[in-house]
């Protein structure tokens, strides 16, 4: 018999939305809740060990998908060492440079099994995986951004790895193909799901894709609740100059059908509370305000304490601060929230040391 870890509640269906660090972040949480977990990730990478498959081979990218699988991978011996296994990457004089091990196995489990998903299954399965990890789209797509730059012409970008290294500001992005082979059993994950959890990650590249493939669209306006967590910090080229209730500015304007339950951000990141309230407002959200910001200086997510905000999110436990705290900030509700927010850590404290924490860097994965 499997223990159940302490912060899960009865098990919820959840299913993760992303790519790259911030899905892994997200799902590095969400797994100490529930054992009905999906993982719904991007396929437009074209960097790195990704890009160079995907053009050889005419594959998914498979690196997002890997990390996804990674972060899944118990706390155990046997998972810590999958764990590495899939993320080695090789140093060599040759063509295996920098390629990703994970990468490769899923190339080969792609070609043996004839299937994306059976091969994702199979993979997942080898490695004991703590949930399912599908691709958001059967065939892999081209990210197009438009990029304002100061003092100089406006340009249009094509490919994620150069929008995500653009010198100017993203303004607005494009999937290529618009109406992309779409996978049934992601669509039947999102519609069964209990929670699907949209974000971190790259805005533009990791979680505004979601929303810009018409079949997926549908099926997010049809899932039962609906959670968007917020980044920790500004993302160079992309999302430059913004603040948080841009961020989410941002989904509203790509999709004004869109409805939210909650949006999930840190204190210590939100500049204007009254401001991000009224546009979480807009799209039927709640905001709850909670450190799930690591201790180490970082702009990571904690693990353990974004598990704790999600478990609060889903069971709808907004108190943020008592009355007595409220006395003493004065009349301004959005100024108690913050600094109730971020004084009271609750469930929300994490160990010395967050279970299996993935490093977290801002700066994308290599594919």
């Amino acid at each position: 018999m499997v223990a159940l870890d302490p912060l899960r509640l009865d098990p919820q269906r959840l299913v993760a939305l992303g790519g790259g660090h911030g899905l892994a972040a997200s799902l590095l949480a969400l797994r100490h809740l529930t054992p009905e977990l999906t993982a719904v990730v991007t396929v437009a990478d074209d960097g790195g060990s990704s890009g160079r498959l995907r053009g050889e081979m005419g594959i998914l990218p498979p690196g997002d998908l890997r990390m996804a699988l990674a972060a899944l991978c118990d706390d155990t011996p046997r998972g810590r060492a999958w764990h590495d296994l899939l993320q080695h990457r090789f140093t060599s004089r040759g063509e295996l440079d920098a390629h990703s091990l994970g990468n490769l196995v899923l190339a080969g489990a792609w070609a043996q099994t004839g299937s994306v998903v059976a091969g994702l299954d199979l993979l997942a399965d080898l490695v004991g995986a703590r949930g399912r990890v599908l691709p958001m789209a059967a065939e892999p797509l081209v990210i197009e951004a438009d990029v304002v730059r100061t003092g100089q012409p406006d340009l249009v970008v094509r490919g994620q790895s150069r929008v995500a290294v653009t010198s100017g500001r993203v303004s607005r992005v494009r999937l290529l193909p618009e109406d992309p082979a779409m996978c049934p059993e992601t669509l039947a994950a999102i519609r069964a799901a209990d929670w699907v959890v949209l974000g971190p990650g790259s805005w533009y590249t990791s979680v505004l894709p979601h929303l810009q493939v018409a079949p997926l669209r549908a099926a997010l306006h049809d899932a039962a609740h609906l959670a968007l967590t917020l980044n920790l910090q500004q993302q160079e080229g992309e999302t430059d100059g913004f603040t948080a209730a841009d961020h989410v500015r941002v989904l509203r304007d790509v999709d004004p059908d869109l409805r939210l339950d909650v949006v999930i951000a840190d204190p210590a990141w939100v500049d204007d509370v009254t401001a991000l309230e009224q546009v979480a407002d807009e799209l039927g959200a709640r905001l709850l305000l909670r450190q799930v910001r690591a201790d180490d200086g970082t702009p990571r997510h904690d693990p353990m304490r974004l598990a704790a905000a999600y478990r609060d999110a889903f069971a709808g436990t907004w108190g943020d601060v008592g009355p007595e705290a409220e006395a003493r900030l004065g009349s301004d509700p959005a100024r108690a929230r913050a600094a109730g927010a971020s004084a009271v850590t609750g469930a929300g404290a994490s160990p010395a040391a967050p279970v299996h924490a993935h490093p977290g860097s801002p700066a994308r994965d290599r594919g």
